[in-house]
């Protein structure tokens, strides 16, 4: 098992930036893939960002040249910088940790509401 837990979400102006954290624990080693995703009210979960093995790393096109993902091993934290937000933003924002060995199962934190407005 995994356990996540994110932090760092909040009220912010459009441009303003944020920074959230997800602190992992558990069978960290077992975890290939880790991500962000987000769901805005009446509106799917979508990807935001993943970061794998070597950090390698993808963004949804929403969020490239904005935002940028990135892991701490030694902590066991991976974060997600969230620059020039706009209220397209809203969202509730969801830690993902991926296994893919013998099987693919999907960990996911509580969510951190990030809220864009004036």
């Amino acid at each position: 098992q995994v356990q996540l837990v994110e932090s760092g979400g909040g009220l912010v102006q459009p441009g303003g930036s944020l920074r959230l954290s997800c602190a992992a624990s558990g069978s960290i080693f077992s975890i290939s893939v880790m991500g962000w995703y987000r769901q805005a009210p009446g509106k799917q979960r979508e990807l935001v960002a993943q970061i794998s093995g070597g950090d390698n790393t993808n963004y949804a096109d929403s969020v490239k040249g904005r935002f940028t993902i990135s892991r701490d091993n030694a902590q066991n934290t991976m974060y997600l910088q969230m620059n020039s937000l706009n209220p397209e933003d809203t969202a509730v924002y969801y830690c993902n940790a991926r296994r893919l060995e013998p099987f693919i199962v999907d960990y996911w934190g509580k969510g951190t509401l990030v809220t864009v407005s004036s």
